[in-house]
């Protein structure tokens, strides 16, 4: 199955999460991922949600989206226009001997120490899925406490922007 990046404008308004994510449950679709936070216009958010499925399916899950009244607009990211970006909080186990090698490996990430207690480091790290895959096995022989991370958010590359498309555009 195909993995999809959809951007989806919606009303900022209490109960639009619920409507969206209750369309495809009732459908039977999993999200395998979703972020929603507000845009520059205050009045609208902006939900990055990612599903599996083939184009049968993708075409029914965009159609149904449109249907939803808090639904501005519907749009599929393409991997290779798009810059596509997660947040990952990590808490390891980091003992005075382990701490320096820890730390060499956050700052070959770009990633920084956010808190540190006596026998931990909580690490943020910011960037595609496969980094934050990659630094998560890595810090895996330490010993991971906790992890939390945002779902993938995305941006088209470049200078277009999801207004400028139709409401709903047939691909």
């Amino acid at each position: 199955m195909n993995r999809h990046v959809l951007s989806v404008l919606v009303e900022n308004q209490s109960g639009v999460l619920s409507r969206v994510s209750g369309l495809f449950s009732r459908r039977g679709y999993n999200i395998d991922s979703l972020s929603v936070g507000v845009t520059e216009d205050p009045g609208v958010s902006r939900m990055t949600i990612v599903v599996r499925g083939d184009d049968y399916i993708l075409e029914q899950i965009k159609k149904q989206l449109n249907k939803l009244i808090d639904v501005i607009k519907v749009i599929e990211l393409d991997p290779k226009l798009s810059v596509f970006r997660e947040l990952m909080l990590i808490k390891v186990n980091a003992r005075e001997n382990s701490r320096a090698s820890i730390i060499e490996i956050v700052d070959i990430f770009r990633a920084s120490v956010v808190d540190v207690s006596s026998e931990t480091l909580t690490v943020e790290l910011t960037g595609d899925e496969d980094k934050i895959e990659a630094f998560i096995n890595l810090m895996k022989p330490y010993g991971i406490r906790e992890i939390v991370r945002t779902g993938l958010t995305a941006l088209e590359r470049g200078s277009k922007e999801i207004k400028s498309y139709k409401k709903y555009e047939e691909e």
